[in-house]
């Protein structure tokens, strides 16, 4: 028997600043969960004040169609199409953040959507469209401090990915590494 494959491998322990990186990545994911759920949330909650039912929803996310058709980007026959799919699918990445599951998969969209949400803030400003964002349920017009925060979850969310893969990268190496002979 070879006295390498006799001796266990030995796994260095993470740095600090693997630890550091580690904890940013978690925070960081619950934080963009916690924006997806609440956006989701705002733009599927009944819009008066009645019990949650399939209804009720229904008329939220068709009230939340008059604020997709507002950007003035789809045909009128995708818009109610977009208004239905957009929120549950927040929902959908939220709680897929939330899990932990695949994190540079559910960091990787998460980064892609908040680019098309951040790139549509500043073609709307830039068009001078006058509209309600939609974006939380409450009636914020698309301006400058709408470009800084979506521009800013955009940033945070990729420092979030950026540090996914960091950390799978660190991880495959320390599993990759061969075994040292011990002297």
């Amino acid at each position: 028997m070879n006295a390498i494959a006799a001796v266990p491998a030995v796994v260095a322990a993470p740095s600090s600043g693997e630890k550091g990186v580690r904890i940013f990545v978690v925070i960081g994911r619950l934080v963009l969960a916690g924006i997806f759920l609440f956006a989701s949330y705002s733009k599927m909650k009944p819009q008066i004040p009645v019990p949650w039912t399939v209804n009720s929803v229904e008329t939220s996310l068709s009230m939340f169609a008059m604020q997709v058709d507002s950007y003035q980007m789809l045909p009128p026959s995708q818009v109610l199409r977009v208004a239905h799919f957009l929120p549950p699918f927040e929902l959908f990445l939220g709680l897929w953040l939330l899990s932990g599951i695949a994190p540079r998969a559910s960091t990787t969209l998460t980064l892609l959507v908040l680019t098309g949400f951040f790139a549509l803030m500043i073609r709307t400003y830039a068009l001078g469209l006058s509209i309600n964002c939609g974006c939380f349920g409450t009636a914020e017009q698309v301006g400058p401090r709408k470009i800084f925060e979506d521009g800013s979850f955009f940033a945070f969310a990729l420092l979030v990915t950026v540090g996914s893969y960091w950390l799978h990268r660190v991880k495959s190496r320390r599993i990759a590494a061969p075994p040292q002979p011990v002297s």
